[in-house]
């Protein structure tokens, strides 16, 4: 019986990623959100039932990266849809929209390669689809009126979100949030983004949360960069 509990909370995953994928093709991108984040949550419980269940399987591991598509790829992919779609007048074809849903590929991609990685064990190596997606769902629900107002943010959308399918698949190395031990030296840059988040999100709420995401991406890149010269 209890072989069968993480594949139920991965599913269950997967049905909040449709039901996400339903409000957003609606326009209601706060709901989508919701179920997004709901999906994330399922998502991180599922990994961890499964270790601590001692029950990990291959099927496990399949499914998960098909719920993570469907949560983390088609939902945001639909959000960027709806709301290109809306917005086709500002754009100089309206079948424009329809590459939204090339984002939900990349994200395939991106699954695929993390799946096949072996490097990718304390860290990541380029966008988690779950920080790719709540980012998305996050900034068009809190600035959909604000960014359609003009060609101007419907472009930049349309160009973050090209953006964001290169660094799903890039090489840019991210880092996770797993600590080895609680003390600040070794975790700097780990205090570091949940001390600033945390004043992100109460500052500024929803509009807070694709902030977080966009620090975090920042921050890897800087990580990054300081290592490079360092080694």
């Amino acid at each position: 019986m209890k072989k069968h509990i993480p594949n139920t909370i991965t599913c269950c995953n997967l049905i909040s990623g449709c039901i996400a994928t339903y409000w957003a093709l609606c326009g209601i991108y706060d709901m989508a959100l919701l179920f997004i984040v709901i999906g994330a949550v399922f998502d991180f419980f599922d990994g961890m039932t499964a270790r601590l269940l001692h029950v990990s399987s291959p099927i496990g591991k399949e499914l998960d990266s098909l719920a993570d598509d469907i949560t983390f790829g088609l939902a945001p992919s639909a959000i960027l849809f709806d709301f290109l779609k809306q917005h086709a007048t500002l754009l100089p074809w309206h079948y424009l929209a329809y590459a939204a849903f090339i984002m939900a590929a990349f994200s395939a991609l991106r699954l695929a390669k993390f799946n096949l990685d072996e490097r990718q064990l304390l860290g990541f190596i380029g966008l988690p689809t779950p920080a790719n997606a709540l980012f998305w769902a996050a900034l068009l629900t809190g600035c959909e009126e604000l960014l359609g107002a003009s060609p101007v943010g419907v472009w930049a959308v349309f160009v973050g979100m090209l953006l964001s399918c290169y660094l799903l698949i890039s090489e840019i190395p991210m880092f996770a949030l797993k600590f080895k031990h609680w003390g600040w030296r070794g975790n700097e840059i780990k205090y570091i983004f949940v001390l600033t988040s945390a004043v992100l999100l109460i500052l500024f709420r929803v509009n807070g949360m694709a902030m977080v995401i966009a620090w975090y991406i920042l921050l890897s890149i800087i990580t990054s960069f300081k290592r490079k010269q360092t080694t």
